[in-house]
């Protein structure tokens, strides 16, 4: 009798002490699988933040972010345009690879792995709200000539998006349904919002007016919401239009700025609307509890418009740096970008490490364990950022290579290499510096990009020049279909 009740003593003990290991090994399971959050601004520049030293733009969402995470003080765009950067954020790969190379042309290989699927094999909720700028969202139409909907037809959900509330391209940032907002010659409601394949129609008889950055975000949040409340972990694309063009600020965010002229009245409200929505996401995020464990980053897809410079509503500022949007000068490319992911990083952290779009697919792929398929193996043009993240550091193990609109790059961890295709002087360069076919800067020494290094450090041009070759035949390789067979 007493060997039984030792033995039920002992199956009571192995029972209670593998329950517990079993709650053990799913907290960090879960500890392992954070929730993820790509947000982006359209055409934001390096100076348009306050944590960037804008003396009146008012963001203090954006700087407390900053703040409380890790600021990348060499972050850069995919591209100088939108659609090629916004593919890069989903696949770790240069859009020369998938042949994206400019805005409002063709759509994502349909053959590229993409974050939403790579995670929703892990057990994650995916949703994309706002722009899409990766192919068309009807398969009868478009707004942009340079998509065909019967060939680049392809939706949030054809590439792993559980839930999608999107546009195809840019939309006004006020009203964006009033069709005198329209950011075409003519008013066409599938220009606008589409729900999970649904053309919203109707806007304004479902509440879709005021603050475009807040109709987003005001989708954004019930989908969070809904992911914490089943426990499951979420992936969020949050693809702000502002501040891109039709810019139109709201009454409320005019009247924050009543010493500036209209142009500047406009563009600074809607960058300060934008940053109010970034201070709700991440109110939310708290009063869910998940923000300790939510990656939540922050950039923008390129430069500001403008060319040369800052002209009619285009008031935004690349600080510092030469070049803005469509340019590959640090003007065009460098952009905001911040980590906030209180689980791993603490707050006030700040690296000179360069640091790419094409980077968050291999650094969330590296997070969660995936284990790529043996038919996706194929060069990726990014690099985790795990080991910056855990370790700190400054040395990028690869430069980080960029092509597009006449001009391709190669910047190193000191060093940037830039071929000009073409004599003709860039728009988007801002009037500053000479323009020679090949150019050797020190970002170091010379951010700006003022003195030409080509002629005094030749070897490093030669050597950079082989590597950037090398780059551009194996993007060659992909574009022709070398990495779908």
């Amino acid at each position: 009798m007493r060997r039984s009740r030792s033995i039920n003593h002992h199956r009571c003990f192995q029972i209670l002490f593998f329950f517990v290991l079993s709650l053990f090994a799913v907290e960090v399971v879960f500890a392992a699988r954070p929730n993820v959050i790509l947000c982006m601004a359209d055409d934001l520049g390096w100076g348009d933040t306050g944590y960037n030293g804008h003396e009146v733009l008012k963001t203090p969402n954006i700087d407390a972010m900053a703040r409380a995470g890790l600021q990348f003080n060499r972050f850069y765009a995919g591209a100088a345009v939108c659609s090629p950067t916004r593919g890069t954020c989903l696949t770790g790969r240069h859009a020369s690879r998938f042949g994206i190379m400019t805005a409002n042309q063709g759509h994502l290989r349909r053959g590229e792995l993409s974050l939403a699927e790579m995670l929703g094999d892990n057990g994650y909720r995916s949703g994309h709200f706002g722009k899409w700028h990766l192919g068309t969202l009807a398969s009868d139409y478009s707004g942009k000539k340079g998509r065909n909907p019967k060939a680049d037809y392809l939706t949030p959900g054809m590439v792993g998006f559980d839930t999608w509330f999107s546009t195809e391209f840019a939309v006004a940032t006020w009203d964006p349904y009033d069709p005198a907002n329209a950011h075409a010659s003519s008013y066409d409601a599938r220009l606008l919002y589409w729900e999970n394949g649904v053309n919203v129609a109707d806007g304004l008889a479902t509440g879709l007016t005021g603050c475009d950055s807040r109709i987003i975000m005001d989708k954004a949040l019930p989908f969070i919401e809904s992911a914490v409340a089943d426990e499951v972990p979420f992936f969020t694309v949050i693809w702000f239009h502002a501040p891109h063009e039709p810019i139109i600020g709201g009454p409320q965010y005019l009247a924050m700025y009543p010493q500036e002229t209209t142009n500047r009245q406009h563009y600074f409200a809607v960058v300060t609307a934008l940053d109010e929505q970034i201070g709700r996401l991440r109110a939310k995020l708290r009063e869910l509890n998940v923000a300790e464990n939510t990656m939540l980053w922050f950039c923008s897809d390129n430069g500001p418009e403008g060319n040369p410079g800052a002209m009619n509503r285009r008031q935004g500022s690349a600080g510092e740096f030469r070049g803005r949007k469509r340019s590959l000068y640090e003007g065009g490319i460098r952009v905001p970008g911040i980590l906030e992911w209180p689980a791993q990083v603490e707050a006030g952290r700040q690296t000179d490490y360069p640091a790419v779009t094409s980077d968050y697919f291999p650094t969330v792929m590296d997070v969660v364990g995936y284990d790529l398929p043996r038919d996706k193996r194929r060069p990726y043009d990014g690099l985790s950022l795990m080991t910056l993240i855990e370790k700190g550091g400054t040395q990028r193990p690869r430069a980080i290579a960029f092509a597009g609109h006449g001009m391709e790059a190669l910047s190193g961890n000191q060093y940037k290499l830039v071929h000009n295709l073409s004599e003709k002087r860039q728009r988007s360069d801002n009037g500053k510096g000479e323009r020679t076919e090949w150019e050797l800067y020190d970002l170091i020494d010379d951010p700006r990009e003022t003195t030409n290094l080509i002629a005094k450090y030749p070897d490093i041009a030669d050597e950079m020049k082989q590597e950037l070759q090398r780059w551009l035949k194996s993007c060659q390789a992909s574009k022709q279909g070398a990495d779908y067979r």
